[in-house]
């Protein structure tokens, strides 16, 4: 039989038996030490099929998380936040041990001050983990959720958001809720809790949070499930987006004089 017969042969039953790198395999010869036997080259093939799987669950992760952007932890600057989160902690938080524990993460502060960075370079670093993650704007959720009750898909709706490891719901703060949006919401936050982690990021305090919904009552049971066994960072401060731009401002204010 032909080589090129061979390696047709091979790419065909590489794709039935979906292990695509074994067709790949002259690849891994090339690189095989000379003295390799055909189990070493076995282990090779093996290998690289496994990596190219966890590559490709991740994408597929990432895709379903619906991130806005990439942001990640390395790229955060602590140092805005004058030694009340430290390295060391967001690096604790980077274990994503409070995932697996169910645990909560709440982010208080004014804009500009890193909630959604940080929010972000969790979502993908539990995505690297093997964990399922939902990134999800606070007011486009309540808006997905209104439009799948109007469309009686709200319960397939409600059930993927419950089945992730890590629910994101960022900017909670920006925009009020009327009866219904607030009634879902709270329906979700409500089943998720001690079930499944929850990072919320908003600009107001607790205080304030009765401004966003109708129902005063549903607000403190809202708070004491996302706050109950949950980190609760303080990041206020200036913004580091506004500390930036007068930066640049004086910048080229000084070399333009």
């Amino acid at each position: 039989m032909s080589q090129l017969l061979i390696n047709e042969q091979i790419k065909m039953l590489a794709k039935q038996l979906k292990v695509p790198t074994f067709a790949t395999y002259s690849e891994q010869l090339r690189q095989a030490s000379p003295d390799s036997d055909f189990a070493d080259l076995l282990l090779m093939l093996m290998k690289a099929e496994f990596e190219q799987r966890q590559e490709n669950n991740n994408k597929r992760r990432l895709k379903q998380a619906g991130f806005p952007y990439t942001k990640t932890l390395d790229e955060l600057d602590v140092s805005r936040y004058n030694g009340e989160i430290s390295r060391l902690f967001v690096d604790e938080l980077s274990s994503c041990k409070f995932i697996k524990e169910r645990r909560n993460i709440t982010m208080l502060g004014n804009p500009g001050r890193g909630k959604t960075h940080m929010a972000i370079g969790l979502g993908l670093k539990a995505c690297s983990l093997g964990m399922t993650v939902l990134f999800k704007n606070a007011a486009s959720l309540s808006t997905e959720l209104s439009e799948a009750r109007d469309n009686y898909s709200l319960g397939r709706l409600e059930k993927r958001i419950q089945r992730v490891d890590l629910l994101i719901l960022d900017e909670m703060g920006y925009v009020s809720f009327d009866r219904y949006q607030s009634e879902l919401l709270f329906k979700i936050i409500a089943d998720r809790s001690e079930r499944g982690s929850i990072i919320t990021t908003t600009n107001l305090p607790f205080s304030e949070w009765t401004t966003l919904f109708e129902n005063t009552a549903m607000v403190a049971a809202m708070i004491d499930r996302l706050t109950f066994n949950s980190y609760v960072l303080d990041m206020n401060g200036e913004s580091y987006r506004l500390a930036k731009t007068k930066k640049v401002k004086k910048l080229s204010g000084s070399l333009s004089s």
